[in-house]
This record gives C-alpha cells, structure tokens and sequence, in this order.
C-alpha cells in the first residue's frame, strides 16, 4: 500500500492506495467522498497532466503515479451544456501550457542556448537578478510562468480555465526548496488568486479549502513583507503598494467567514478591506494634475495609488519607472546582441552555449576572439583548459584551421545561397556564378546581370534552379541552434513569453479593485441585513 498526497477541494493524505489495482475512478471516487462532493464534478491532476479515466482499466502504476505523489484535486461545476469537445480542447490547451512552460525552463535555466532572441531572468521585487540553484531556478521559473499565464486567464474572466493552470503552478512552487522562496511572496499571491477564482465562480463548496488557503497567503504575506508589510515598505522607500493585495485578501478573509457563520469576524474583514479600498480611489484631480505632465491614465493611476495620492511622489515614482524601463530596454538589447554572437560562436558538446563574459575575460588578455571562443565551446566553458588549448601550439593551430575551414564552408554556404536565389529568378547559370564571383552587394550583382540580356525559358530557368538548391543543399551548414531539432509550440511558447515580457515587479501588486468594491458592498448589506433580521425576531419573541 501506498500514501497519496492530496490538496485541493480536499487536502490531506490517502494512506491505503494500492497502485497496482486502483483506477482513476477509484482514486477521483475516494477524494470525492472525502470532499463531500459528487465525484463527477472532481478533477485531478499529477505531475501537471489530468488523470482521465481511458476505460476505466488503466492502474495508477501504470500512469506514472508513485508512492508519496502529489495529487491536486479541484472541483468544477457539471455544466450539461459544456461539450466533450470544450474539456478536450482545454485538456489539449493545458497540456501546450505544460510543455510550453517545461521547454521554456529549460532552455532558460540550464545555460543551453536559447533559440529566442531573449533571456528570461527571475527578479526580486527591487528588479535585481535573483542567483538560485538550478533545480530551485527551474522549479521557480516554470512556477512564475504558469502563475502568469494563470492571472493571463482571470483578467479574460475564465476563472475555471484559470484554476487548473494554477493547479499546475501550485505543483511547480512544491517542488522548489521551501528555504528558498520563503521570503518572496509569489506563493502566497497564488493561494489568493485561487481563491479569487472560487469567488468569481461561487464556489461556496470549495469555502473549506479557500480558508486553508488564505491562512498560507496570509502567512506568506507576512514571511515575505514583514509585520503589517514593514519590510516591504522599507523595500519600497515608504511606497502603498500592497495596499490592493491586502485589500482583497481581507475581503475574501471576510466573504469565508460569512459563509462559515463568523458574522463579527466577516464585518472586521469587511471594515478593513473598505478602508483601504477608499484609499485607493484616485480623484479626477489629482488625476488629471498627473496626466497633465504627459502621463498616461493607467500609469498615473497606479503611480497615486501606490504613492498614497501625493502626486510630486506620485511623478517621482513615474519618473523612475521610465528610467528603469530604458535601461532595462538597453540590457535586453545587450543580451540579444550576445545571443546572436553565441549562435555564431555554436554550442558545447553538452548543448550549452559559450560564455560571453568567460570569453571576454580571455580576449583582454590578447587572445583572438574566435580563436577563443571555439576553445572555450570545447572545453564546456572551463577556462583553464581553454587556456591550456590556447598556449598550446599544436592545438592551437588545429583550431585555427578548424576555424578556417568552417568559415570557408559557411562562405561556400553563402554564395550557394545567393546563386540558387538568383537562378530562381531565371538568370543563366554560369551567368550568375561569374557575377556573384565578381563580388559586391546584392542588388549590384543583379544590376550587372540585368545588363547581360534577356532571361531564359521558364523551363530551362526552372531546371537551372533546382540544381542550384541542390548545390546549396549539400553544402548547408547545420545551424548553431541545430541541438533542438524536437518539435516546438512556438505559438504557445511566444504566448507565455509575451505575458511575461508585460509583467513587472510590480504588476502582481496592481489590481483593478472595481469588482472588491462592489463585493465589500455587498457583503456589508448582506450582513446589515442579517442583523436586522436577529434584531426582528429578537423582538417579536
């Protein structure tokens, strides 16, 4: 017998699973009973992939599913009119997030070159370059992506969609050493969000799991702010900017409280929560005073919000922002720049890219530059042994001529290239390669044979043409990024890249609060009226 692991619309561990005779059915049957919930409205999801029932035979060994696995339950509404087809489609669409997520990660965590021309960087809240094991670096990086790509669904109000990448974030953080990520606060906004997702949905069976839930944002709040957010403040020069966080997690503290019964409890939430949502409501004034200054509103509003409505702070901050979004403009040019130099320069023997800053190093001390880097892409990056390779003459001079050779192949390359495009366009042949042996730019070369008479027959053209591809093709050089020929979802991957590149540190602390106004409302009428309705009967009685 095995010990299962379980959190979600129940958390706890199943102590008795045989893997070897359980079925999906059988574990979605026991984690149902335990939520009191039907077991068709139960999801569960191991290893970021949906355990699906198939014909009801397969055993969960044979899924993978081990002792001690975790297992994420979440609880979605039977909605008659939702087709196979829609849970299929979302199926398929989470398991591209997964793969898109994992393949991203990797490429960005473990030095191999990255086929895109950015680099993903994970940052503190400050925008400084947090240094992390790379287990812990990878397991981080593919948590904040599926987060991202998560809160991505909430602002388009699939809130359902929502829960189940966050499921998978949730998964992902697990498996990062908690020491390391115990002051940053990425795990306690995620606890929230989920449950912001149940509230959307009113889900008011998942009312047990959302108060466990934000028992850990709130614990994580507080490891990663300090006491009433002192060390975030202090982080931020005096700045509000966890006001908004910490007015909806009061709110939806209040909302669980509510429905448990906690009436006293509920209104102090509530109290609290319209406190702060007051002070964060921006005047057409002030506003207007900082868009004034060449501002736009979004930026102005969030600017006063954080900065408590003082707009000289207010301007400051924006200033700042703007000097910081132009360096970092000048860091990500930087390292394209480098990305496309390592392409050229190809990939160790392990996959993994040359150095810059260790090729750098050797080229100050008078080394060629790419006599230095092929050193260094044999030697994986070890320096001492690119060194060792470099003063030795032998080896020297066989990289010179490796170097030599491969550059005279990617000429050869080149000029097969320009040819096989020229003939394509019905030059003669031996027309083509006599100009484009004469040299020059492109467009002088076919100046020069626009100038030798008329094109060919189409069919002669077309015969000239497929024996220059040929040519060419049998003189391509493999690219540099050749180590990752596997299929990629670069669609998914380019989706997940373009949230994360509009996301800053503190884009999580930016939060339209027009719903939590409306809600805090709501709640505090719904408990007004409760307790006119005790007083009433109180009376009569």
């Amino acid at each position: 017998m095995a010990k299962l692991r379980v959190a979600g619309t129940w958390s706890g561990v199943l102590d008795e699973v045989d893997l070897e005779n359980w079925t999906v059915p059988m574990l979605r049957e026991e984690v149902a009973k335990r939520s009191n919930v039907p077991a068709g409205s139960i999801k569960l999801i191991c290893a970021g992939r949906m355990l699906k029932d198939g014909d009801g035979t397969e055993k969960l060994s044979e899924l993978g599913i081990k002792a001690n696995s975790k297992i994420l339950a979440s609880r979605v509404a039977v909605d008659e009119g939702k087709s196979l087809k829609d849970a299929e489609e979302l199926n398929q669409r989470l398991a591209r997030v997964k793969e898109a997520v994992v393949a991203l990660s990797t490429r960005h965590t473990d030095g191999a070159l990255p086929l895109e021309d950015f680099n993903m960087e994970i940052e503190d809240q400050l925008g400084n370059k947090l240094h992390l094991p790379e287990s812990d670096r990878q397991a981080l990086m593919m948590g904040l992506m599926l987060h991202t790509n998560g809160k991505g669904l909430i602002r388009k109000g699939k809130f359902r969609d929502a829960l189940e990448v966050l499921n998978m974030a949730e998964e992902s953080f697990s498996l990062c050493n908690p020491k390391t990520i115990e002051l940053v606060d990425n795990i306690a906004m995620l606890q929230m969000d989920m449950v912001w997702c149940y509230f959307m949905l009113k889900d008011i069976a998942c009312l047990s799991v959302a108060g466990v839930r934000l028992d850990k944002a709130r614990d994580g709040f507080e490891r990663a702010h300090g006491k009433d957010a002192s060390r975030l403040k202090l982080l931020q020069a005096g700045n509000s900017s966890e006001l908004a966080v910490y007015m909806r997690l009061e709110l939806l503290e209040a909302v669980v409280a509510y429905h448990s019964g906690q009436l006293e409890k509920s209104r102090r939430y509530l109290m609290s929560a319209q406190t702060k949502y007051k002070r964060l409501q921006v005047s057409d004034e002030v506003l207007s005073v900082v868009m004034g200054m060449g501002f736009k509103e979004n930026e102005a509003k969030r600017a006063l919000r954080i900065n408590n409505q003082d707009v000289e702070r207010a301007v400051d901050f924006l200033v700042e922002e703007r000097a910081r979004k132009a360096l970092k403009r000048e860091e990500n040019l930087k390292r394209q720049a480098e990305i496309l130099e390592q392409k050229k320069y190809g990939v160790t023997p392990l996959k993994k890219a040359v150095d810059i800053q260790l090729l750098n190093g050797l080229v100050s001390i008078g080394f060629a530059k790419e006599l230095a880097a092929e050193a260094l892409r044999r030697n994986e990056n070890d320096t001492q042994k690119a060194l060792d390779d470099l003063t030795n003459p032998e080896i020297n001079a066989s990289i010179q001529n490796y170097i030599e050779t491969k550059n005279a192949k990617r000429q050869k390359q080149d000029t097969d290239s320009k040819i096989q495009l020229l003939v394509s366009m019905g030059f003669d042949m031996s027309a083509v390669v006599a100009a484009v042996q004469a040299g020059g730019t492109m467009e002088a070369i076919m100046q020069r044979l626009l100038q030798q008479g008329p094109l060919p027959n189409p069919a002669a053209a077309a015969a000239q043409a497929q024996a220059a591809a040929q040519a060419a093709a049998a003189n391509a050089e493999p690219p540099a990024d050749a180590s990752f020929s596997e299929p990629r979802d670069v669609e998914m991957e380019d989706e997940i890249a373009d949230e994360l590149a509009r996301t800053d540190a503190l884009s999580d602390y930016d939060i339209d609060v027009t719903r939590e106004g409306e809600a805090i409302n709501e709640y505090l009428a719904l408990l007004d009226s409760t307790g006119s309705s005790s007083g009433s009967a109180s009376t009569s009685g």
